[in-house]
């Protein structure tokens, strides 16, 4: 019986955004993809706002300063989306 090795804090190495899709790459290979809208401020963001992003910690998470915005690599990996504004 084979078994995948999951890394255990997984870690971004590039991250693109495009008008509705977050994509991550990992560092172990795999990439994930979401629907922009889970991320309301990057959704409203402009396309160079959603370029401006850098790496928390070792890539453990990502952070758009423009629009301050983190995103935790697990959080994206359990398909955790922004919580709702309370208006």
């Amino acid at each position: 019986m084979s078994s995948s090795v999951v890394e255990a804090n997984p870690r971004a190495q590039d991250v693109s955004v495009s008008e509705d899709e977050l994509t991550v790459s990992l560092a172990d290979g795999r990439r994930i993809s979401v629907p922009l809208a889970w991320y309301p401020r990057l959704l409203h963001a402009s396309p160079e706002q959603r370029t401006h992003w850098e790496f928390l910690g070792d890539g453990e998470g990502i952070h758009w300063l423009d629009v301050n915005e983190d995103l935790s690599v697990a959080g994206i990996l359990r398909g955790t989306p922004a919580p709702q504004a309370r208006g």
